[in-house]
Formats: C-alpha cells, structure tokens, sequence
C-alpha cells in the first residue's frame, strides 16, 4: 500500500463516524452539553473540523474554505479563520450553533474533499518534510497530517458517546 492510499483510507474513516454522531439531531441537541462544561455533539464535529480545514489551508498555502464560503454564518459565526475551537471556555462553545445535522455534514464534506485531493498528490518523501520548526523536534507533514487525524478521530468517538448520552438523557 502506498501513502496516499494508507493517508487517504484512514481519513475516508471520518464521515461515517461523523455522521453517525449528528444525522438525525436537532439543532438543540445539537448544542446541548450533557453536563455543565462538556463540549456538545455540534461543537465537536466543528471543531474537529474546523482544525482540519485549518491545517490542510496552511499546508497547501490558501484560505481555508471557513473563511472563504458561506459555511461561518450557518453556525452562527463569523468567518475569523483563527477560530477553530481551540481555547474555547462556556460561552464561545455555546456560541456555535450550526443551523441543523446537514450543516455539519456538509461542511465536514468539503473539507474532506481537500483534504483527499491534497492526499493524492503526495509523495512518500514529502512526508519529510518540516512544516513547523518551533517544536523539538520538529513537525514533519507526516506527523501533522497523523496528528489532524488522530485529533479528529478523538472528537468524532466523543461526539458519539455525547450524542447517546443527550439521547438517553
């Protein structure tokens, strides 16, 4: 198996742990917490999605699709290309309110479909290559795309075990 297929399979593992967080949700389930200070099913599937859109962005040098489409404004945002969730206490977790399930979905989609066709023109030395040299040691593509991947596939099971735990509640 080569690199682009390996990097391409295990990010294809996001939409259906995605959508099987949010499809069927309203939107104030969406929002809901399950207990004061936990991160609600919306805000996860955002934010994981968010660094995504973030990270493939500055891989590839262009805006990210947040700020450059209409997605801000269907969570009840503004498209601050800087917001990703990171940081986020009470209020600016309640602060994003995606307008329904399909917003979610949608907007994990798109970002999704960069991120692949960023997957497909890879080279295995690529991966080599430092991307952020403020670390020790430092960041390689290689262990940025595997820590996008991990961080989201982290928030994905979360979004899953709040969204049974909103729906038993």
């Amino acid at each position: 198996m080569d690199v682009n297929d390996l990097l391409t399979d295990a990010y294809d593992r996001l939409p259906d742990l995605v959508e099987s967080a949010v499809t069927g949700l309203s939107p104030e389930q969406l929002r809901q917490a399950p207990a004061a200070g936990a991160n609600p099913v919306g805000w996860l599937v955002w934010h994981l999605t968010r660094i995504q859109d973030h990270h493939v962005a500055d891989l590839l040098g262009e805006e990210q699709l947040w700020a450059t489409g209409d997605w801000a404004g269907r969570f009840g945002l503004t498209p601050d290309p800087g917001d990703t969730g990171f940081g986020h206490g009470p209020e600016r977790i309640a602060a994003v309110r995606p307008e329904s399930d399909q917003v979610l979905v949608d907007y994990h989609r798109a970002v999704l479909d960069r991120t692949r066709a960023y997957l497909r023109g890879l080279r295995p030395a690529d991966l080599d290559r430092v991307v952020d040299p403020n670390w020790d040691p430092p960041v390689t593509l290689g262990v940025r795309l595997l820590s996008v991947l991990a961080d989201d596939l982290q928030h994905a099971g979360q979004a899953g075990y709040v969204r049974g735990l909103i729906q038993r509640g």
